[in-house]
């Protein structure tokens, strides 16, 4: 098996990761709001982080 590895994902690929982000970013919002904790990977390891750690989101979104 050949495969070929690129460094800069295509159009598409951008636009999925963006939506991914932006998703990710509102999911963490919302727990940061409600004091949930959330729980990242950070280091090769899960770690639980307690809503008051948790970033805020960028404005506009």
């Amino acid at each position: 098996m050949h495969v070929i590895k690129k460094t800069v994902p295509s159009l598409a690929g951008q636009q999925q990761l963006e939506v991914l982000r932006q998703a990710v970013s509102k999911a963490l919002d919302k727990k940061r709001r409600l004091g949930h904790y959330a729980i990242i990977w950070q280091d090769g390891a899960p770690v639980r982080k307690e809503a008051g750690d948790l970033p805020e989101a960028p404005s506009g979104l």
